[in-house]
């Protein structure tokens, strides 16, 4: 018995294949939106800013492309057109003087402004009148202006509360607080609002006094506050036992050193007495009288 055989080459494909095939083969023929991708320079837009609007693949044959204005293709959203063989511009209603439109589908933005945050649309026509397009949805941010900070009260006794609230008229900003210079670690006495935007500190200690800040930015700009110097006080209660405990402790001292040289003047007087008092006479014994010769 001979070894097992191979399969033969002419083994017939499984029709899931040939699926497949003719599948990938109309993707490769066919434009399809996939071909087009936009991208924006710079990403993140600052308002006053120029910004490009590029087209990373544009396909050939070609008769005309044409930007608009929204997520949807309407002639009165035409920004500019451009027709490939007489290299012809038109601006279309939507067209604002500070867009200029390349031959290789790009579109530039000269100044832009927070309205023209939106979608911008590609409309690319070929030579064998199919239509194809892609969006891009442009974000521009304002620069932040400098925040300030309003607080409960700028002092406060300790093991009180105090509510530090940072104020913008920005949108979109996200926020972060400062103290003393250095970023704020945020222990279990302190609680964030939901968007940082609240600072609560209950209780409230010597360690806390300072200088506080808030930072507000997006993704172009950051400003910060002035600086808001927050005093705690001495708990009031506690100076007392303290200043109490300080008094007593000078009375008890002072009592026991009246106690101290009292007994030690007693000592002192009795000692004197003894010294100064006669010695007594010796019984039968008196003043011998001298002879007379």
């Amino acid at each position: 018995m001979g070894p097992p055989s191979a399969r033969p080459h002419r083994e017939c494909i499984p029709w899931q294949g040939l699926l497949l095939i003719a599948s990938l083969l109309t993707f490769w023929n066919a434009p399809t939106t996939a071909w087009l991708f936009i991208a924006s320079a710079p990403f993140e837009v600052a308002e006053g800013e120029n910004v490009h609007l590029s087209v990373v693949y544009l396909p050939e044959n070609l008769y005309s492309y044409g930007w608009y204005k929204g997520k949807t293709v309407e002639p009165n959203q035409l920004i500019a057109a451009y027709v490939t063989d007489t290299h012809v511009r038109t601006p279309g209603p939507a067209y604002s003087g500070r867009e200029t439109i390349s031959p290789s589908g790009d579109l530039h933005f000269q100044n832009v402004t927070l309205e023209d945050t939106g979608y911008y649309t590609l409309q690319v026509r070929y030579r064998n009148s199919q239509i194809e397009q892609a969006s891009h949805h442009l974000r521009v941010y304002e620069s932040v202006a400098q925040p300030s900070i309003q607080a409960s009260s700028t002092t406060v006794t300790e093991k009180g509360s105090v509510v530090l609230t940072c104020r913008t008229n920005n949108t979109g900003t996200s926020f972060q607080w400062i103290f003393n210079n250095q970023r704020l670690q945020v222990t279990k006495r302190m609680k964030l609002s939901w968007f940082n935007h609240m600072l609560t500190i209950d209780p409230i200690r010597q360690e806390d006094a300072g200088e506080y800040q808030c930072e507000v930015s997006n993704p172009v700009s950051s400003n910060r506050s002035d600086p808001l110097k927050l005093t705690v006080k001495s708990d009031d209660n506690t100076l007392g036992i303290l200043i109490g405990v300080l008094v007593g402790s000078l009375l008890v001292a002072a009592l026991v050193c009246f106690l101290l040289l009292r007994k030690t003047g007693r000592a002192s007087d009795q000692s004197d007495f003894r010294e100064q008092q006669p010695p007594a006479s010796t019984p039968g014994h008196g003043p011998s009288d001298s002879s007379i010769s």
